[in-house]
């Protein structure tokens, strides 16, 4: 069963405009709650207990099939910034090119969230699909 959602999908979605406005000028509010939004939503697509996916100040997830972990440091981690997180939900820098400039750390074999981005809920949804090509 997945987790329970902490944040309204309708407020996560309005953070998310926000933060696609203004990246590095939105407020701290809005960027925690599109944060905690897209957690949640990782966890709710990629359900298990795998893969600690940690971004702080605003939040962590448990995703992924695979081995559960009850204690202590576990075995896959992937850790990035807000900016960077929300960039990787959104589909507007790739998994590589992330992990290749050193702004995602991720250890372990299934810390690799390459195809599980972007989010389908973190999509722009002003944007006809498949961003206007045909």
């Amino acid at each position: 069963m997945p987790p329970r959602r902490r944040t309204d999908p309708a407020d996560g979605r309005a953070a998310l405009a926000v933060w696609r406005a203004d990246p590095e000028g939105a407020p701290r509010a809005a960027v925690r709650t599109a944060v905690r939004f897209t957690l949640e939503e990782l966890a709710d697509v990629a359900p298990g207990h795998a893969v600690e996916v940690r971004v702080p100040p605003d939040g962590a997830v448990q995703a992924i099939e695979g081995p559960r972990h009850t204690r202590g440091t576990p075995p896959n981690v992937v850790e990035t910034d807000p900016q960077t997180w929300l960039a990787l939900a959104c589909g507007l820098v790739s998994w590589a090119d992330a992990v290749g400039q050193g702004k995602v750390s991720a250890s372990g074999d299934r810390a690799n969230l390459a195809a599980n981005l972007p989010l389908q809920a973190a999509r722009n949804r002003d944007l006809p699909p498949h961003g206007g090509r045909e």
